[in-house]
């Protein structure tokens, strides 16, 4: 909505899913690697190869990531941007995908997050998020009750 300008931006998509949102990333010029558990890296990789023109495949790295796990794979503080669409649903992964942000984060990168608000526990990861980062809501889409959230590190949190 404010006309980001994603051409050569690093960004990483994180639970893909079948991967549209890095698809349309990639189709708006970012260097996008498209990350979800095992199990889905093979449609992720079908959906990639489908859906980009062979010239801008190349700008799309389709990438195994469980949160909190193997990040070594992944330089620390090495993207500009960190895309979540549907993410914030499993209680149990809260502090996983927390830990996995903090490691992608630089004090530039910042976090999009887009989600409903369905149960308690949704308002407990937002809670989370903002006892490590600054959070805050730039889009409310009340027709299909979807929240985006822009949250980047706050270098007073790490002061205190």
């Amino acid at each position: 909505m404010e006309g980001i300008d994603l051409r050569d931006r690093s960004v990483i998509e994180l639970g893909a899913g079948t991967g549209l949102l890095g698809i349309v990333v990639t189709l708006l010029g970012a260097r996008v690697t498209i990350t979800d558990r095992a199990a889905a890296l093979e449609l992720l990789e079908s959906n990639v190869q489908a859906n980009l023109p062979p010239e801008l495949r190349p700008r799309a790295v389709v990438k195994e990531l469980t949160w909190g796990k193997d990040l070594d794979n992944f330089s620390p503080g090495a993207f500009d941007l960190i895309l979540g669409a549907d993410i914030v649903y499993l209680e149990e992964t809260f502090a996983e995908l927390l830990q996995t942000l903090e490691h992608l984060c630089s004090e530039q990168t910042v976090i999009l997050l887009s989600c409903r608000i369905r149960y308690e526990r949704d308002l407990k990861f937002l809670r989370m998020l903002r006892e490590r980062f600054s959070v805050s809501e730039v889009h409310y889409d009340s027709s299909k009750d979807v929240h985006i959230y822009k949250a980047q590190r706050d270098s007073r949190k790490d002061d205190l």
